[in-house]
């Protein structure tokens, strides 16, 4: 038996991974560092991935299938990434995990390796979505490898990278539907109770784990609910993740593993960041029914082993969190007290109204109302009258609320006299600078941007 702080991803046993060993890269270059995260741990160890004490003695690329873009693929698993450990921190277990380490088991016909470009970007990502106040991964440092990569997708060769992921956890609703489509029933259980303890500890201890219809029910019940509050935060914080396949979904209700993504520059709900989307599948506002339509999958996987599981009940949940959430994250992104949901529903209807009728920038319009400012400053009042009765409504509409924290008001944040934002073209701009100078100064300052606004919106 292990010790209870033991990697816990070992109590699930060899069937969902497989060990494996990072490549070796001909150089290497620390390009990103995120030291809030606090980990006490040494960089060239992590260059190396040489194993932690009393942790993890090699890598593991973890197994799982998955739909993409709505089609079964019974190949997926770690292809270019795997867990290199797990530390627990404050009480809580975490993953790092990697990307771009490596050929793997599952790699199918690709070289494992991730550009550094494109470990760039989703560095960016992850600063960019926390500090808007979505759950996501965080990264933890990406190197520089020396080796060109070719690629269909942007000129190259071009510059290859390995980035680490720290997260919550790595299972996926795909990991369920593969013990499901290999009818492992009592892996799937096993997995459920293993997701119960290590994610949703505190519910975990509320009922009678022995019953495992149970644990399947409440289990589903919580990861609806975490994903329906993540797709709100996404939503209110103009993500598009693009690629919102099965594979990409984890239990934790935590956003992570970035690749095509695109904040919105103004509101349109047809708009889609992957170039490969042409049916706009994952577009802009069909995310929440993307979510949704992957936690069906996750409760047909769970009925493999409990047919007898109230899914579409459970499931039925999911449009009253999102609009919960829709709510809760909206007030909080305007900084505006909580108010009736009546009150509160308007308001949110006629402020994307305006938004949509007039192709408002996203980013700005948001902060230009935040903390009631367009009410209080007559220029930037007087830049939205010109839009008539849409922009009149919702100023009466305005009027019945009030500012929830003066300090967030006052913050040198909303001072400035645009927000920061993460458009295309900034990240397009940020690499020109990379690529043809290894200029990294744009990229630093946006970091530095990006996390003024760090907690402001939760």
């Amino acid at each position: 038996m292990r010790q209870q702080d033991d990697p816990p991803i070992l109590q699930l046993g060899p069937e969902f991974y497989d060990p494996v060993q990072p490549a070796s890269f001909p150089k290497k270059q620390l390009r990103y560092w995120n030291d809030s995260l606090n980990l006490e741990i040494d960089k060239d160890r992590l260059w190396d991935f040489e194993p932690l004490a009393n942790n993890l003695p090699s890598p593991l690329a973890l197994r799982y299938h998955g739909h993409q873009f709505q089609h079964y693929n019974p190949e997926l698993g770690d292809g270019r990434g795997f867990l290199y450990a797990q530390i627990k921190m404050q009480n809580q277990w975490h993953d790092l995990g990697t990307k771009g380490s490596g050929t793997t088991p599952y790699s199918r016909r690709g070289d494992g390796r991730l550009t550094l470009k494109g470990a760039m970007r989703e560095a960016l990502a992850t600063e960019m979505l926390e500090s808007l106040g979505v759950k996501t991964s965080k990264t933890v440092c990406f190197y520089e490898t020396g080796e060109k990569l070719i690629r269909g997708d942007e000129p190259s060769p071009t510059r290859s990278a390995v980035l680490t992921r720290f997260t919550l956890g790595h299972i996926r609703i795909g990991t369920f539907q593969r013990l499901a489509y290999f009818k492992q029933i009592e892996n799937i259980k096993k997995l459920t109770l293993y997701c119960m303890r290590y994610y949703y500890s505190d519910e975990e201890k509320k009922i009678d784990t022995k019953n495992e219809l149970l644990v399947a029910s409440r289990f589903l019940q919580l990861v609806v609910h975490a994903n329906a509050k993540l797709v709100a935060q996404v939503m209110m914080g103009g993500f598009v993740h693009g690629v919102l396949n099965t594979d990409n979904i984890n239990i934790s209700g935590e956003l992570f593993d970035y690749g095509p993504y695109r904040f919105i520059p103004n509101y349109d709900p047809l708009f889609t960041a992957a170039y490969f989307d042409e049916q706009g599948l994952y577009s802009f506002g069909r995310q929440p029914a993307a979510f949704l339509w992957n936690l069906h999958q996750l409760a047909d996987a769970l009925k493999v082993a409990h047919p007898e599981l109230p899914t579409e009940e459970i499931l039925a949940s999911f449009p009253d969190t999102f609009n919960e959430s829709v709510h809760s994250y909206f007030i909080k992104r305007l900084n505006l007290k909580k108010n009736n949901q009546e009150k509160t529903s308007e308001l949110i209807s006629l402020f994307f109204k305006l938004m949509e009728e007039k192709k408002l920038p996203f980013e700005k319009t948001f902060f230009d109302f935040n903390s009631l400012k367009v009410l209080d400053q007559a220029d930037l009042r007087k830049n939205y009258e010109v839009y008539g009765d849409v922009f009149k409504n919702l100023v009466e509409k305005l009027h019945e609320f009030e500012v929830a924290d003066k300090k967030i008001a006052d913050h040198a944040y909303f001072k400035q006299p645009a927000p920061t934002t993460l458009l295309i073209d900034e990240i397009e701009t940020i690499w020109k600078s990379i690529a043809e100078n290894d200029d990294w100064s744009l990229f630093n300052h946006k970091l530095q941007s990006i996390r003024l606004m760090r907690g402001l919106y939760g």
